[in-house]
């Protein structure tokens, strides 16, 4: 299993491989260090994040943003311009080949768990459909805490 985290200590992006094989999850930044106990990991699936050790944990595609975004720009481009040459058959056939790719990369591409909590990958961990999808209350609930804590500390730092 892949694990690609932020340091909490020092915010730096960190990846870490084979973490099952590991006794605990390391920065190699500045050396902050989390433990991994037994439990954390069953049947090659963490039953938690390995990072902060949230319970919640969500199934996503492993695909890349800025791709998808790219693909759904270059099938905008190809067909406005099968439009301007009066090929509606052409644009729409471009609009519906793009759609066909987006269904087989959906199909193809593996899912990945990522923490509510800190947004930490856990790739190559073969999720089980018992994972839940994206949850928006609960990603609001941890935003809210995150955003509760951050004044805190704040507060704190100005005593």
């Amino acid at each position: 299993m892949q694990l690609v985290f932020r340091c909490p200590r020092c915010n730096h992006p960190q990846r870490a491989d084979e973490v099952e094989k590991s006794p605990v999850v390391v920065c190699a930044g500045c050396g902050w260090d989390r433990p991994i106990a037994p439990s954390d990991i069953e049947a090659g699936r963490p039953t938690r994040c390995l990072v902060c050790g949230c319970n919640d944990l969500w199934r996503q595609k492993d695909f890349p943003q800025y791709l998808g975004l790219l693909m759904v720009g270059m099938g905008i481009l190809f067909s406005t311009i099968a439009w301007a040459w009066m090929e509606p058959a052409i644009a729409i056939g471009i609009l519906m080949g793009f759609a066909l790719l987006d269904m087989v990369l959906f199909i193809v591409m593996p899912d990945v768990l990522v923490c509510y909590r800190c947004a930490s990958r856990h790739r190559h961990a073969s999720p089980l459909e018992s994972h839940p999808k994206f949850n928006l209350e609960v990603h609001e609930r941890y935003r809210q805490e995150a955003i509760r804590l951050d004044e805190a500390e704040k507060a704190a730092a100005k005593k």
